[in-house]
């Protein structure tokens, strides 16, 4: 067993970067609203691959915005859930239809398919570019199904207890979930990159260390996330089993 990652718990996959926001405070800049996205069957191919060797208690889908390419999601759910993955965690924004009957349908196929557990990321720099109508269907269509635990994510501008003009928002929409029973979960912060440096950058900052709240000890990796392209550690699960990727792996070093 490769030593540095001998803790490995948990598996990821962006299944796209395309989005159907265009959010101010988003880490990883502007994002089109089509693109790239993984492929489920090697995806959740991987993930029996990795569960066999593994003792993987996680997986998570996110994007982008994941539920653009549903299909996808729900088969590397499907692939965790017969592995005995006991967390399946999907983060989406909410927003990929405005149809409420499939809003529905793709609302049931989440639960049939193994997911337990969605993070609904929804704020004031959400809701510039996305409407809550379809948002609040979305969750309505989740609890009702009694299955799944769904709780709003929001991203805190300095604090979650900092007072500006943007949580004074959030706090407003996260009072309409909870008026219909879906609590908050404690969110994040936002992190000074992408947008949120281009367009928010008088809140933080700048010359003060960073450490991003996304960053993996190269030398006790503990979780592995899959790009919509395949790459992972390195390499590509489009071309090469993740067992041997992960015998493979090495940290860099610094020159």
């Amino acid at each position: 067993m490769n030593p540095f990652l001998k803790n490995l718990n948990r598996v990821e996959f962006v299944i796209t970067y395309a989005c159907t926001g265009q959010c101010k405070h988003c880490s990883e800049g502007d994002h089109a609203s089509i693109g790239e996205h993984i492929n489920g069957d090697i995806a959740a191919e991987m993930v029996g691959e990795v569960t066999g060797n593994y003792s993987i208690d996680s997986i998570m889908t996110f994007g982008g915005e994941p539920l653009l390419y549903p299909d996808a999601v729900c088969k590397i759910h499907s692939a965790g859930r017969d592995a005995g993955i006991s967390k399946r965690q999907l983060i989406t924004n909410g927003f990929f239809s405005r149809d409420e009957v499939k809003i529905k349908c793709v609302a049931e196929t989440l639960v049939n398919n193994g997911v337990n557990d969605i993070l609904l990321s929804v704020d004031a720099f959400h809701q510039e570019t996305i409407p809550i109508k379809p948002v609040i269907l979305f969750a309505q269509a989740i609890h009702a199904l009694n299955a799944i635990e769904i709780q709003v994510h929001p991203a805190w501008l300095v604090s979650n207890e900092a007072d500006n003009i943007y949580n004074r928002k959030t706090r407003e929409i996260l009072a309409e979930f909870d008026a219909i029973g879906i609590s908050a979960s404690d969110g994040n912060v936002i992190f000074p990159r992408g947008n949120a440096l281009k367009h928010l950058s008088e809140y933080f900052d700048v010359n003060a260390p960073q450490v991003s709240p996304y960053f993996e000890n190269p030398n006790d990796i503990k979780a592995i996330c899959v790009n919509p392209n395949g790459e992972v550690l390195g390499g590509n699960i489009y071309k090469t089993s993740i067992l041997e990727i992960i015998e493979n792996y090495t940290p860099k070093t610094e020159e």
